[in-house]
Protein backbone atom coordinates (compact mmCIF):
# COMPACT_ATOMS: atom_id res chain seq x y z
CA UNK A 1 0.00 0.00 0.00
CA UNK A 2 0.75 3.31 -0.34
CA UNK A 3 0.45 4.50 3.42
CA UNK A 4 2.80 1.54 3.54
CA UNK A 5 5.79 3.80 2.01
CA UNK A 6 5.14 7.06 3.78
CA UNK A 7 7.94 8.59 5.68
CA UNK A 8 6.11 11.40 7.14
CA UNK A 9 3.62 13.93 6.16
CA UNK A 10 3.35 17.78 7.22
CA UNK A 11 -0.01 18.79 8.49
CA UNK A 12 -2.52 21.95 8.78
CA UNK A 13 -4.69 21.03 12.07
CA UNK A 14 -7.71 22.02 12.43
CA UNK A 15 -6.45 25.16 15.11
CA UNK A 16 -3.88 26.21 12.18
CA UNK A 17 -0.48 24.99 13.77
CA UNK A 18 1.70 22.76 11.24
CA UNK A 19 3.25 19.96 12.28
CA UNK A 20 5.27 17.06 10.73
CA UNK A 21 4.29 13.60 11.82
CA UNK A 22 6.54 10.87 11.29
CA UNK A 23 7.70 7.61 13.31
CA UNK A 24 9.45 10.00 15.74
CA UNK A 25 7.30 13.07 15.56
CA UNK A 26 3.50 13.04 16.42
CA UNK A 27 3.68 8.85 15.90
CA UNK A 28 0.10 8.79 17.31
CA UNK A 29 -0.82 11.13 14.20
CA UNK A 30 1.49 9.37 11.72
CA UNK A 31 -0.59 6.04 12.38
CA UNK A 32 -3.85 7.48 11.76
CA UNK A 33 -3.25 9.64 8.76
CA UNK A 34 -2.21 6.16 7.07
CA UNK A 35 -5.70 4.65 6.43
CA UNK A 36 -7.48 7.20 8.25
CA UNK A 37 -8.47 9.51 5.27
CA UNK A 38 -8.84 13.31 5.74
CA UNK A 39 -10.12 13.15 9.16
CA UNK A 40 -6.87 14.91 11.33
CA UNK A 41 -5.77 17.62 8.84
CA UNK A 42 -4.35 19.40 5.45
CA UNK A 43 -1.76 17.33 4.38
CA UNK A 44 0.87 19.97 2.37
CA UNK A 45 3.98 17.57 1.99
CA UNK A 46 4.47 14.18 2.14
CA UNK A 47 7.79 11.81 1.81
CA UNK A 48 7.62 8.53 0.66
CA UNK A 49 9.94 5.42 0.61
CA UNK A 50 10.57 5.00 -3.37
CA UNK A 51 11.00 2.07 -5.61
CA UNK A 52 12.52 2.70 -9.00
CA UNK A 53 11.00 0.83 -11.29
CA UNK A 54 10.95 2.12 -15.39
CA UNK A 55 9.29 -0.61 -17.23
CA UNK A 56 6.54 -3.46 -16.72
CA UNK A 57 5.09 -5.77 -18.89
CA UNK A 58 1.10 -4.38 -19.12
CA UNK A 59 -1.66 -3.85 -20.13
CA UNK A 60 -5.32 -5.51 -20.43
CA UNK A 61 -7.12 -8.91 -22.01
CA UNK A 62 -10.30 -8.72 -22.88
CA UNK A 63 -12.60 -12.02 -23.29
CA UNK A 64 -16.04 -12.23 -23.79
CA UNK A 65 -18.39 -12.08 -21.50
CA UNK A 66 -20.13 -15.32 -22.08
CA UNK A 67 -16.54 -16.78 -20.59
CA UNK A 68 -16.76 -14.80 -17.71
CA UNK A 69 -17.75 -17.39 -15.10
CA UNK A 70 -15.00 -19.73 -16.01
CA UNK A 71 -12.78 -17.07 -15.93
CA UNK A 72 -13.34 -15.43 -12.55
CA UNK A 73 -13.23 -19.04 -11.01
CA UNK A 74 -10.19 -19.49 -12.48
CA UNK A 75 -9.13 -16.01 -11.44
CA UNK A 76 -9.53 -17.07 -8.08
CA UNK A 77 -7.38 -19.66 -7.54
CA UNK A 78 -4.69 -17.89 -9.89
CA UNK A 79 -4.24 -14.83 -7.86
CA UNK A 80 -3.40 -15.90 -4.80
CA UNK A 81 -0.90 -18.55 -5.69
CA UNK A 82 0.76 -16.01 -8.12
CA UNK A 83 4.29 -14.54 -7.34
CA UNK A 84 4.37 -11.03 -6.05
CA UNK A 85 5.78 -9.11 -8.76
CA UNK A 86 3.12 -10.82 -11.38
CA UNK A 87 -0.04 -8.69 -10.48
CA UNK A 88 -3.73 -8.49 -12.54
CA UNK A 89 -7.06 -7.11 -11.20
CA UNK A 90 -9.99 -7.98 -12.60
CA UNK A 91 -12.58 -6.19 -15.01
CA UNK A 92 -15.81 -5.96 -16.51
CA UNK A 93 -16.32 -3.12 -18.85
CA UNK A 94 -17.37 -2.48 -22.10
CA UNK A 95 -15.27 -1.72 -24.63
CA UNK A 96 -15.17 1.74 -25.36
CA UNK A 97 -15.66 3.18 -29.30
CA UNK A 98 -12.85 4.51 -29.63
CA UNK A 99 -11.24 3.47 -33.09
CA UNK A 100 -7.52 3.94 -32.70
CA UNK A 101 -7.71 2.00 -29.56
CA UNK A 102 -10.17 -1.12 -30.33
CA UNK A 103 -11.36 -2.85 -33.86
CA UNK A 104 -14.80 -1.50 -34.49
CA UNK A 105 -16.20 -4.44 -34.65
CA UNK A 106 -15.58 -5.24 -30.62
CA UNK A 107 -17.11 -1.38 -30.01
CA UNK A 108 -19.75 -1.26 -27.43
CA UNK A 109 -19.50 -4.90 -26.77
CA UNK A 110 -19.84 -6.53 -22.91
CA UNK A 111 -16.56 -7.86 -22.10
CA UNK A 112 -14.64 -9.48 -18.58
CA UNK A 113 -11.21 -9.02 -18.28
CA UNK A 114 -7.39 -8.41 -16.60
CA UNK A 115 -5.30 -5.55 -16.84
CA UNK A 116 -1.80 -7.03 -15.73
CA UNK A 117 1.00 -5.06 -14.19
CA UNK A 118 3.98 -7.17 -14.46
CA UNK A 119 7.54 -6.72 -12.52
CA UNK A 120 9.19 -9.44 -14.71
CA UNK A 121 11.17 -10.16 -18.30
CA UNK A 122 8.95 -10.77 -20.68
CA UNK A 123 9.47 -14.25 -20.76
CA UNK A 124 8.68 -14.57 -16.76
CA UNK A 125 5.51 -12.56 -17.56
CA UNK A 126 4.20 -14.76 -20.35
CA UNK A 127 4.59 -17.77 -18.07
CA UNK A 128 2.83 -15.89 -14.92
CA UNK A 129 -0.27 -15.34 -17.74
CA UNK A 130 -0.44 -18.55 -19.21
CA UNK A 131 -2.92 -19.72 -16.81
CA UNK A 132 -5.36 -17.42 -17.18
CA UNK A 133 -4.74 -17.04 -21.03
CA UNK A 134 -5.14 -20.98 -21.56
CA UNK A 135 -8.75 -20.54 -20.30
CA UNK A 136 -10.44 -19.27 -23.45
CA UNK A 137 -9.50 -17.28 -26.49
CA UNK A 138 -8.88 -13.62 -25.82
CA UNK A 139 -10.99 -11.12 -28.06
CA UNK A 140 -8.35 -8.49 -26.90
CA UNK A 141 -4.52 -9.39 -25.85
CA UNK A 142 -2.69 -5.70 -25.40
CA UNK A 143 0.10 -6.82 -23.53
CA UNK A 144 3.43 -5.41 -24.03
CA UNK A 145 6.33 -4.12 -22.16
CA UNK A 146 5.79 -0.50 -21.23
CA UNK A 147 6.69 2.45 -19.11
CA UNK A 148 4.63 1.92 -15.50
CA UNK A 149 3.16 5.74 -15.91
CA UNK A 150 1.80 4.86 -19.35
CA UNK A 151 -0.34 1.65 -17.59
CA UNK A 152 -1.48 4.20 -14.96
CA UNK A 153 -2.90 6.91 -17.32
CA UNK A 154 -4.13 4.12 -20.10
CA UNK A 155 -7.66 5.15 -18.90
CA UNK A 156 -7.40 8.46 -18.69
CA UNK A 157 -8.94 9.94 -21.89
CA UNK A 158 -11.97 7.86 -21.22
CA UNK A 159 -13.11 9.40 -18.40
CA UNK A 160 -13.28 13.41 -18.61
CA UNK A 161 -14.54 16.30 -16.69
CA UNK A 162 -18.41 16.21 -16.62
CA UNK A 163 -18.83 12.95 -16.25
CA UNK A 164 -21.85 11.53 -13.86
CA UNK A 165 -19.78 9.30 -11.02
CA UNK A 166 -21.76 7.09 -7.74
CA UNK A 167 -18.86 4.67 -6.86
CA UNK A 168 -19.40 1.54 -4.38
CA UNK A 169 -16.94 -0.35 -2.99
CA UNK A 170 -16.15 -3.90 -0.93
CA UNK A 171 -13.08 -5.47 0.63
CA UNK A 172 -13.16 -9.68 -0.71
CA UNK A 173 -11.54 -12.46 0.98
CA UNK A 174 -13.06 -15.24 -1.38
CA UNK A 175 -15.34 -15.49 -4.28
CA UNK A 176 -17.76 -18.48 -3.80
CA UNK A 177 -19.63 -19.88 -7.20
CA UNK A 178 -23.00 -17.66 -6.09
CA UNK A 179 -20.94 -14.32 -6.36
CA UNK A 180 -18.86 -15.79 -9.64
CA UNK A 181 -22.71 -16.14 -11.46
CA UNK A 182 -23.68 -12.61 -9.82
CA UNK A 183 -21.01 -10.52 -11.17
CA UNK A 184 -21.26 -11.64 -14.84
CA UNK A 185 -25.50 -11.40 -14.39
CA UNK A 186 -25.00 -7.52 -13.50
CA UNK A 187 -22.31 -6.73 -15.76
CA UNK A 188 -24.65 -8.13 -18.44
CA UNK A 189 -26.69 -5.10 -17.67
CA UNK A 190 -24.21 -2.44 -17.66
CA UNK A 191 -26.32 0.91 -18.52
CA UNK A 192 -23.68 2.19 -20.00
CA UNK A 193 -20.39 1.64 -21.41
CA UNK A 194 -18.63 3.59 -18.88
CA UNK A 195 -19.92 1.49 -15.98
CA UNK A 196 -18.48 -1.60 -14.74
CA UNK A 197 -16.39 -3.23 -11.75
CA UNK A 198 -12.57 -3.89 -10.57
CA UNK A 199 -11.21 -6.58 -8.79
CA UNK A 200 -7.85 -4.95 -7.09
CA UNK A 201 -5.44 -7.06 -5.58
CA UNK A 202 -4.83 -6.19 -1.95
CA UNK A 203 -2.87 -9.33 -0.78
CA UNK A 204 1.21 -10.14 -1.07
CA UNK A 205 3.06 -7.36 1.06
CA UNK A 206 0.11 -5.58 2.17
CA UNK A 207 -0.46 -8.86 4.57
CA UNK A 208 3.07 -8.69 5.97
CA UNK A 209 2.12 -5.52 7.86
CA UNK A 210 0.09 -6.05 10.76
CA UNK A 211 -3.60 -4.69 11.21
CA UNK A 212 -2.51 -2.49 14.23
CA UNK A 213 0.30 -0.83 12.64
CA UNK A 214 -1.53 1.16 10.69
CA UNK A 215 -5.10 2.63 11.08
CA UNK A 216 -5.92 0.34 7.95
CA UNK A 217 -7.94 -2.62 9.23
CA UNK A 218 -8.61 -5.24 5.82
CA UNK A 219 -5.14 -6.76 5.68
CA UNK A 220 -6.86 -10.07 5.37
CA UNK A 221 -8.67 -9.22 2.42
CA UNK A 222 -7.39 -10.96 -0.85
CA UNK A 223 -9.27 -7.99 -3.42
CA UNK A 224 -10.78 -4.91 -2.70
CA UNK A 225 -13.84 -4.61 -5.67
CA UNK A 226 -15.24 -0.78 -6.75
CA UNK A 227 -18.37 -0.85 -8.39
CA UNK A 228 -18.13 1.93 -10.92
CA UNK A 229 -20.97 4.12 -11.80
CA UNK A 230 -20.54 6.24 -14.73
CA UNK A 231 -21.89 8.29 -17.61
CA UNK A 232 -21.56 11.33 -19.12
CA UNK A 233 -24.81 12.13 -19.38
CA UNK A 234 -26.82 13.54 -17.13
CA UNK A 235 -29.99 11.89 -17.69
CA UNK A 236 -28.65 8.67 -17.10
CA UNK A 237 -27.48 9.50 -13.36
CA UNK A 238 -30.59 7.42 -12.19
CA UNK A 239 -29.83 4.51 -13.93
CA UNK A 240 -26.44 4.48 -13.07
CA UNK A 241 -26.92 4.87 -9.44
CA UNK A 242 -29.30 2.09 -9.27
CA UNK A 243 -27.75 -0.67 -11.24
CA UNK A 244 -24.24 0.22 -8.96
CA UNK A 245 -26.31 -0.10 -5.19
CA UNK A 246 -28.37 -2.99 -6.66
CA UNK A 247 -24.65 -4.48 -7.57
CA UNK A 248 -23.35 -3.52 -4.69
CA UNK A 249 -26.14 -4.57 -2.86
CA UNK A 250 -26.53 -7.65 -4.22
CA UNK A 251 -22.34 -8.88 -3.83
CA UNK A 252 -22.88 -7.53 0.15
CA UNK A 253 -23.48 -10.81 1.36
CA UNK A 254 -19.89 -12.59 0.03
CA UNK A 255 -17.72 -9.34 1.20
CA UNK A 256 -15.42 -9.01 4.05
CA UNK A 257 -17.93 -6.09 5.59
CA UNK A 258 -16.66 -3.19 4.88
CA UNK A 259 -15.35 -1.20 1.78
CA UNK A 260 -12.49 1.29 0.98
CA UNK A 261 -13.47 5.09 1.97
CA UNK A 262 -12.34 5.92 -1.39
CA UNK A 263 -15.01 4.08 -3.17
CA UNK A 264 -17.78 5.01 -0.29
CA UNK A 265 -20.62 7.72 -1.12
CA UNK A 266 -21.95 9.79 1.54
CA UNK A 267 -24.90 7.66 1.73
CA UNK A 268 -23.68 4.64 3.50
CA UNK A 269 -23.89 5.49 6.95
CA UNK A 270 -21.93 6.13 10.36
CA UNK A 271 -21.97 2.09 10.74
CA UNK A 272 -20.37 1.51 7.28
CA UNK A 273 -17.66 4.09 8.34
CA UNK A 274 -17.01 1.99 11.82
CA UNK A 275 -16.65 -1.15 10.10
CA UNK A 276 -14.45 0.00 7.76
CA UNK A 277 -11.67 0.54 10.18
CA UNK A 278 -12.56 -2.17 12.57
CA UNK A 279 -10.93 -2.54 15.86
CA UNK A 280 -8.91 0.47 14.93
CA UNK A 281 -12.06 2.60 15.54
CA UNK A 282 -11.97 3.65 19.05
CA UNK A 283 -8.21 4.47 18.63
CA UNK A 284 -8.59 6.85 15.54
CA UNK A 285 -11.64 8.33 17.69
CA UNK A 286 -8.70 9.26 20.79
CA UNK A 287 -6.90 10.53 17.83
CA UNK A 288 -9.77 12.85 16.14
CA UNK A 289 -10.21 13.99 19.45
CA UNK A 290 -7.07 15.44 20.49
CA UNK A 291 -6.04 16.93 16.97
CA UNK A 292 -9.68 17.60 15.78
CA UNK A 293 -12.00 17.75 18.82
CA UNK A 294 -14.62 19.80 17.02
CA UNK A 295 -14.71 17.79 14.14
CA UNK A 296 -13.75 20.49 11.64
CA UNK A 297 -12.60 17.94 8.85
CA UNK A 298 -15.88 16.07 8.60
CA UNK A 299 -17.36 16.48 4.96
CA UNK A 300 -15.47 12.95 4.58
CA UNK A 301 -15.86 9.41 5.47
CA UNK A 302 -15.79 10.84 8.96
CA UNK A 303 -14.22 9.70 12.29
CA UNK A 304 -16.31 10.93 15.04
CA UNK A 305 -14.14 12.25 17.86
CA UNK A 306 -14.20 9.99 21.05
CA UNK A 307 -16.37 11.52 24.05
Amino acid sequence: LTIDNLLSAQLVLADGSQVTASADEHPDLFWAIRGGGGNFGVATEFTFRAHPLETIVGGPTFWAIEDADELLSAYREWLPSAPRNAMGFFNFHTIPPVAEAFPEELHLRKVCGIVWCIDASDEEAAKAMEPMLSIAEPLIHGVQRMPIAALNGAFDGLYGPGDQWYWRGDFVREIPDAAVVLNRKWNERMPGFKTGTHLYPVDGAVQDVKVEDTAWAYRDATWSQVFIGCDPDPAKVDAVRDWTRGYSDALRPYAAGAGSVNFMMDDEGQGRVKATYGSNYPRLQQVKKQYDPENVFRVNQNIEPAE
